[in-house]
């Protein structure tokens, strides 16, 4: 406790997850003293912020930043936003990540989150201790180094600590048999910028996630041939020209020549692994028992709380979400947590609950691994920490706009980021096309409502 017997708490991260965190902590001046927010880089926005480089800095450090050149966001503006701070009403609905930066820049400018803010400075470790008269008998310890070199050591005390490191920049390579025989060139989209580089090659790019059809969409571009390997369902909308669909690479022979799944073969220029990211949290003292195994991160009450250190949050790694309003409803939630307005069961009850949460995912068919892609039920989510911590839930056409926007993406993958989105009021809304067409919402989503 701070001296006035406020909460001191500690945020780790100042991307999108980190701001939000301090915007919430400086909103409650009465039960929280002033966040201290520890930033590795020298900018606030994490993913957001483009880095040309890839490797590593000057000085050695690891480059997190994965964004590319040309990314325009795949979730139109009117539900990407935090709901208490819209993006600027010119800009379209699907914007280039410079304005993604941009914004989030001005919400650090409105909430007044930049002097709280540590810059250039790395957590080393984040340690538990016993302390008579803490928030649940617990206090944290975190360690911190900033300087030039990161030489210069520096250790506080604090009540509580919200982690908001992101995920987006230690790239997961599956295991693939013979992976060390592919002669061409090798890499992750965590260091992809640009097509041009790949302008004219034959590329195996191996996932369809979101960011696999959009680079598949850039390499077309520039003429490159692409095949794009997956295990999905194969793709039903229009592809753009020279990208063509195969199942998952399962191995590479001898001569280096991949072999799918169905048995077939290809000897790319390019192998690109558009596999995703691991989560990683090196500065976590392990008697916190916070495991990450098969890309789950537990055991977390409401994918946050780990049961035994009650004080310690982890936010944003849910995928397949809405990001900015998710991270909004998890502060609200730690918050309310914090100050008591939401009583946490026992850590018996906790973990039960974990264990019943995870079963009955697993029955409903989902791999370990997927546990953490809310999609769809990040609504159900969103609402039921709005309805424990006693504050406002989304407006209700956001879940549907998001929706219907992942109907229109699937449905036309080469044109949906010309589509404009209009909110009208707390459950409307409408959209038009690039000739100015209003569009049919989907019936499908709608009937959802």
């Amino acid at each position: 406790m701070s001296g006035l017997g406020k909460l001191r708490v500690a945020v780790i991260g100042a991307g999108a997850a980190g701001l939000c965190a301090a915007r919430h902590l400086l909103s409650r001046r009465n039960t929280f003293a002033t966040p201290v927010v520890y930033e590795l880089t020298k900018n606030i926005g994490g993913t957001w912020v483009y880095e040309e480089r890839v490797g590593c800095y000057d000085n050695g450090l690891p480059i997190h930043n994965s964004m590319y050149r040309d990314l325009r966001t795949n979730i139109p503006k009117e539900v990407m936003s935090f709901p208490d701070f819209t993006f600027a009403k010119h800009l379209p609905s699907f914007v280039h990540h410079t304005e993604v930066r941009k914004y989030l820049e001005q919400y650090c400018d409105h909430f007044r989150l930049w002097d709280h803010i540590q810059f250039g400075t790395s957590v080393a470790s984040v340690t538990p201790v016993d302390v008579k008269g803490g928030w649940n008998g617990l206090a944290w310890d975190v360690t911190s180094n900033d300087g030039v070199d990161h030489s210069k050591s520096t250790t506080e005390r604090f009540d509580a600590v919200m982690v908001c490191n992101g995920h987006f920049y230690d790239p997961y390579i599956p295991a693939i048999p013979g992976l060390e025989k592919f002669k061409g060139m090798l890499m992750h989209s965590h260091d992809y910028r640009s097509a041009e580089p790949l302008a004219g090659k034959s590329v195996v790019l191996l996932g369809a996630g979101l960011s696999g059809l959009d680079i598949a969409m850039e390499l077309s571009n520039v003429d490159a041939q692409v095949i794009l390997s997956h295990g999905q369902r194969p793709l039903t909308c229009h592809l753009p020209p020279g990208v063509q669909q195969a199942p998952p690479v399962t191995s590479v022979l001898d001569d280096g020549t991949l072999e799918f799944k169905n048995g077939e073969r290809a000897k790319p220029e390019v192998f690109l692994f558009c596999t995703g990211y691991n989560f990683t949290f090196p500065f976590l003292d392990k008697k916190v028992g916070v495991k990450v195994r098969e890309h789950l991160v537990w055991p977390l009450y409401k994918f946050l709380i780990p049961p035994a250190y009650p004080s310690l949050f982890i936010v944003g790694i849910c995928r397949a979400i809405c990001p900015f309003p998710h991270f909004h409803i998890q502060s609200q939630f730690v918050l309310s947590v914090l100050d008591g307005s939401f009583r946490l069961p026992s850590r018996e009850e906790m973990e039960k609950d974990i264990e019943l949460d995870i079963a009955a995912r697993r029955g409903r068919g989902i791999a370990a691994r997927h546990i953490l892609k809310l999609d769809s039920e990040q609504w159900a989510y969103n609402d039921e920490l709005a309805h424990l911590g006693g504050f406002k839930p989304l407006p209700r056409y956001w879940s549907n706009l998001y929706e219907s926007n992942k109907v229109f993406r699937a449905r036309d993958l080469l044109n949906y980021k010309t589509y404009n989105y209009t909110v009208l009021d707390n459950m409307e809304w409408k959209v038009h096309d690039l000739h100015g067409q209003q569009l049919q919402k989907p019936l499908a989503v709608k009937k959802q409502m």
